[in-house]
């Protein structure tokens, strides 16, 4: 296969590292993780979103736009989780909307979103994974990180609003929409092979 970008994209909670980790390693391709772990505004940000908000996204797009950057440069084929457009379309945005970013900071965070848009190259295919709050509420709850806990069925709601809105004009390049609600890529093979196949035809069109 031709070197490929494929980028996935979805909610908190919605499978996106898993499933980026099992397609990696099905198809050889080098896995780029979101920064969590090792982030530092994350877990304060949880506690307090309108004293984090605008310093958590400048986090996040910095790495991002690095990340990105070097998938481009790789002669790989890369796989990424969560992509730079989500932290502007989703994310930033919501955080404006209601009242947790300041209006002069999320102007100034734009703009550098899209000076920075200019420079990167689109992924070959978008992977989006659906999954409705209750989804994701259950596999936040699963995966036991101790900050997301206290994330409500409201600001996931909005997201996923977000989300829609962001996936319906999605233009930029192919989109894959896997609808996940019921589905367990990560116990059940069977699952992950119908995932595999319609990421390999999806594939097959573009090339």
């Amino acid at each position: 296969m031709d070197k490929k970008f494929i980028a996935i994209a979805g909610n908190i909670g919605s499978g996106k590292s898993s499933l980026t980790t099992m397609l990696a390693d099905r198809f050889g391709w080098k896995p780029y993780f979101e920064s969590v772990e090792d982030n530092p505004y994350l877990a304060d940000f949880y506690g307090d979103m309108k004293r984090w908000s605008f310093h958590l996204q400048i986090y996040f797009l910095s790495h991002r736009f690095t990340s990105h950057k070097q998938i481009v440069e790789s002669p790989e084929s890369v796989i990424q989780d969560r992509s730079i457009y989500e932290d502007a379309e989703i994310f930033a945005r919501n955080l404006s909307e209601i009242g947790n970013m300041d209006a002069r900071d999320y102007k100034n965070y734009v703009a550098l979103y899209h000076v920075m848009m200019a420079y990167l190259k689109v992924p070959d295919l978008m992977i989006y994974l659906r999954a409705n709050v209750d989804t994701l509420k259950a596999q936040i709850a699963k995966r036991g990180r101790s900050y997301e806990q206290s994330i409500s069925s409201e600001y996931l709601g909005q997201l996923n609003r977000h989300y829609e809105s962001w996936i319906s004009s999605y233009k930029l390049g192919p989109l894959l929409v896997i609808e996940s609600d019921g589905l367990d890529f990560v116990h059940s093979p069977d699952d992950f092979e119908r995932v595999e196949k319609l990421v390999r035809e999806k594939l097959k069109n573009i090339r």
